[in-house]
């Protein structure tokens, strides 16, 4: 008789987990307030400036410009910080997309880093290895919500005047050292698309302590213009990056709940990561004393297959979601072994890479980073925040399944 779920036996869970994204009675009557007001739009409304102010002291940053996906905001951030055709910019490997295509948009370079093995996050060592005389830029990413060791970061990108934009799409309220990410590099960038902790379906936001830089991304989001001029009047190659007065409201409120629903997530992510540390065969990423507060926008562990009767992970994952627990494994593969670099799908005409500033060469088919490869194919199984947001008992569901799992791995 079959013990695992994925086999016939009986699933450790039935019910479901915490449904996202959350609606309430309160966020339906914000959007009607929107709706009645007619004014839907960033110029003429005050939601978003509302928001942007509250996100801002929430953060702990001097400036916040709302913008319409987590893309926009880092597209509008390299501008602000002036990066563009000739310039290197260099991202951890296993990130989203976006990270990498916002610094095409700019006519710039993505040098892809392999990722520290304890965190994911950009290898320091692979970081101040990648500098060359074009680089100008460096993207840390916090990711799932684990802050990057900010401090060497910035230790050694000001050395070599590297501008450092931070990647916090998915560390809304996380800490390095008691300070909140975000404007502890030159400038930060967070989304709010439909999966994050804080959502409006999509959005995003800039942050900075930097008046100017501040200046620059507020005209870069509407058009290139400036806030003392005409509206017809447009000084810097912007676009219509602009968030709806009906996300801003929406924000607003999913802000005013997100410091509960963070402290959930924190405590029973630190509760699952105990229960986990008992089970051979699975290892939770690792976060530094440094790490003060974290957003668990993913939970991360590793699968050792090596456990599990040397079953690949894709198994295990089959097995886990048999059992009621929704987990995946991330990313496929590593950015640089995306179609759109393999095949060169850039700009017409090779830019920017055949744009007369650069003078560099990049060969991302010939690239092999071993921890983002592993990472990818053997290593990273993902629960999604909203799996935090429930009881112990749900906790000690997915630790059981788990369990179980590795109790019966002969059935895999």
């Amino acid at each position: 008789m079959a013990n695992l779920a994925i086999n016939g036996g009986k699933p450790v869970r039935t019910e479901p987990f915490p449904l996202w994204p959350p609606v309430t009675d309160e966020e339906a009557e914000a959007l009607i307030r929107v709706l009645k007001s007619r004014k839907w739009s960033t110029p003429y409304g005050d939601e978003v400036v509302r928001f942007e102010q509250e996100f801002a002291r929430f953060q702990g940053a001097d400036y916040a410009i709302a913008v319409s996906s987590g893309e926009g905001a880092l597209r509008v951030a390299l501008q602000s910080v002036g990066i563009g055709p000739g310039d290197e910019v260099i991202i951890p490997a296993y990130t989203f997309i976006a990270t990498a295509t916002a610094v095409l948009s700019v006519n710039a370079i993505p040098i892809f880093v392999d990722i520290d093995p304890a965190t994911y996050n950009i290898s320091l060592k692979a970081f101040e290895e990648g500098i060359t005389e074009r680089t100008k830029g460096v993207i840390p990413v916090h990711f799932g919500g684990v802050p990057a060791d900010m401090e060497r970061i910035l230790s050694i990108a000001r050395k070599k005047d590297i501008k450092v934009i931070e990647d916090a799409c998915q560390a809304w309220g996380s800490e390095y050292k008691g300070k909140k990410v975000g404007a502890i590099g030159d400038i930060g960038c967070f989304s709010f698309q439909s999966s994050k902790n804080i959502t409006a379906g999509e959005g995003g936001i800039v942050v900075t302590n930097s008046r100017s830089l501040a200046e620059r991304a507020r005209a870069l989001r509407n058009n290139g213009r400036f806030p003392d001029g005409r509206w017809y009047e447009h000084h810097l190659l912007g676009g219509n990056f602009r968030l709806t007065e009906f996300q801003g409201a929406l924000l607003s409120i999913q802000l005013k709940n997100y410091p509960k629903e963070q402290k959930r997530r924190e405590e029973n992510a630190h509760y699952l990561k105990s229960l986990l540390d008992e089970i051979e065969g699975v290892e939770p990423l690792k976060m530094g004393i440094e790490v003060t507060a974290c957003s668990y926008h993913l939970f991360i562990f590793k699968y050792k297959r090596e456990y599990f009767n040397n079953r690949k992970k894709e198994r295990f994952l089959e097995a886990l979601n048999a059992e009621g627990i929704p987990a995946s494994g991330g990313y496929l593969i590593p950015l640089y072994r995306q179609p759109l670099f393999l095949k060169g799908n850039f700009h017409p005409r090779g830019c920017p890479f055949t744009c007369p500033h650069y003078r560099g060469k990049v060969d991302y088919s010939s690239l092999f980073l071993p921890e983002a490869e592993k990472a990818c194919a053997e290593e990273a199984v993902w629960l999604h925040q909203r799996l935090l947001l429930g009881t112990k008992r749900d906790i000690e569901d997915i630790a059981t399944a788990i369990e179980k799992i590795r109790r019966y791995r002969d059935e895999l």
